[in-house]
C-alpha cells in the first residue's frame, strides 16, 4: 500500500467506485446516483481514498443546514482492516467542521458492528432504531447522531 491521499470525489472516480460500492452493499446505488450526486446535488459532499491513483474507499454525505447526514462509507474488500475507514470518517468530520455543522447523524445496520464501533470511536451515539430499514432483508437500522462536530 502507498501513500493514501484524500481528495474530493469526481466523475471520473465513479467507475472505481461503482466496484467498491458492489462488492460492498447487497443495494448498491447506481452510477446514475452517483454522478447525480456529484454533478446536482448542491448539499452532497464526497471523499475518495486513493492509494496511488486507485480509489480504495469512499465516503459521501448531505449538508442540510447546520447538520449532516452521512450517506455512505466503503473501503474495498482488500484494503479493510487497514485504517482507510477512519482517514474517510476524519476527513468527512473535518469536512463538516469547516461548514460550521454542529451534529452528524447515520444509520448503520444493526449487524455491523465493525462500522458501529467505528462510528463510537468518532463520538457517534445511538440514539434509536429504524426498524425493517433495510429493504434487502429487512434488518434495522440503529440511527447515530454525533453532536458538537
Amino acid at each position: 500500500m502507498g501513500d493514501i491521499k484524500l481528495c474530493r470525489m469526481d466523475i471520473d472516480d465513479i467507475p472505481e467506485i461503482m466496484v467498491i460500492e458492489n462488492l460492498s452493499f447487497a443495494v448498491p446505488w447506481s452510477a446514475e446516483s452517483f454522478i447525480t450526486e456529484v454533478q446536482n446535488n448542491r448539499a452532497a459532499r464526497y471523499v475518495v481514498a486513493k492509494d496511488t491513483d486507485k480509489v480504495i474507499g469512499y465516503g459521501g454525505m448531505w449538508i442540510i443546514l447546520d447538520e449532516s447526514h452521512i450517506t455512505n462509507i466503503a473501503v474495498h474488500p482488500d484494503y479493510r482492516g487497514k485504517g482507510i475507514g477512519n482517514l474517510i470518517l476524519k476527513a468527512m468530520i473535518e469536512m463538516a467542521k469547516q461548514e460550521n455543522i454542529i451534529a452528524m447523524t447515520l444509520e448503520v445496520r444493526r449487524t455491523n458492528y465493525i462500522a458501529q464501533r467505528l462510528y463510537e470511536k468518532y463520538g457517534f451515539v445511538s440514539v434509536g432504531i429504524r426498524p425493517k430499514y433495510y429493504e434487502d432483508n429487512n434488518e434495522d437500522a440503529i440511527i447515530m447522531w454525533k453532536n458538537n462536530v
